[in-house]
């Protein structure tokens, strides 16, 4: 296979439309997600239009074992990943004291813990041909805190954070840590996550444009990313100097159904 990308969360959104993007550019793909059926339908739909080969590993990253076995699929087949794309993700929105525990345990699982097993599996590989890409997708909510997807928020802040850490231990390879950071997205996270009626995703972004910005900076090596530069502007240097109270009460308002 060639230039091989493994990407996490493939079967919708985001997710799909990287893949349609690195089929689009001749490079063969790693698609993973827990729907099998839209995994082959993508899986057919990028070799009959690319003439690219993509491999399916239908697999749920919130099963602790899950990361290890997929690396270890294609250590045995000797597939190469050049290019990490952790994708997969979700959210929720509601009162933390409400929720199900379960939901946060998972959400932390497989927003966090799998994100950071899968690139502590594929990165030494990386180093040590001194070639290679890593997108991470987090957030805006990285940098802020939630009211009412406290748990979700944190775990965009993690995979920032983690992300550009890495990208320091890589600044004298040819390797490369790039968090992508999108505002809201027209994609079912927003339905599963109960917040399509909110205010904050009313404006959302479509995923194949913030797949192209995202993609884009992963291939140039770029730190960290805002697809949405209004956005960015107002996250770096106009929350900071808001009051705490008063930034926590905008974000919530924001989350609210209406």
């Amino acid at each position: 296979m060639n230039e091989v990308a493994l990407i996490t969360g493939a079967s919708s959104g985001i997710g799909t439309d990287l893949a349609h993007i690195h089929a689009e550019n001749g490079k063969d793909l790693v698609i993973v997600a827990r729907r099998a059926e839209k995994l082959n339908d993508l899986k057919e739909e990028l070799e009959s239009k690319h003439g690219v080969h993509v491999k399916v590993i239908a697999k749920d990253l919130i099963d602790p074992t899950a990361p290890k076995e997929l690396f270890d699929e294609l250590n045995e087949e000797g597939i190469e990943v050049e290019y990490l794309i952790n994708n997969a993700g979700f959210g929720g929105q509601g009162y933390f004291h409400e929720q199900d525990p379960e939901l946060h345990k998972n959400m932390i699982t497989l927003n966090i813990t799998a994100l950071t097993e899968l690139t502590r599996l594929f990165l030494p590989a990386m180093v040590k041909k001194n070639s290679g890409r890593i997108l991470q997708v987090a957030s805006t909510a990285a940098y802020l805190p939630g009211p009412l997807q406290a748990v979700y928020f944190a775990t965009k802040a993690y995979v920032k954070s983690f992300s550009m850490g890495i990208a320091g231990e890589l600044l004298e390879t040819n390797v490369t840590s790039t968090a992508l950071c999108p505002g809201a997205v027209a994609t079912e996270f927003a339905k599963e996550a109960n917040l399509e009626s909110t205010s904050m995703f009313q404006s959302a972004r479509s995923s194949r444009s913030v797949a192209e910005f995202g993609y884009n900076a992963m291939m140039k090596g770029k730190l960290d990313v805002i697809n949405e530069p209004w956005l960015g502007f107002q996250l770096k240097y106009m929350m900071p100097f808001m009051p705490t109270k008063v930034g926590l009460k905008m974000i919530k308002k924001m989350q609210e159904t209406q």
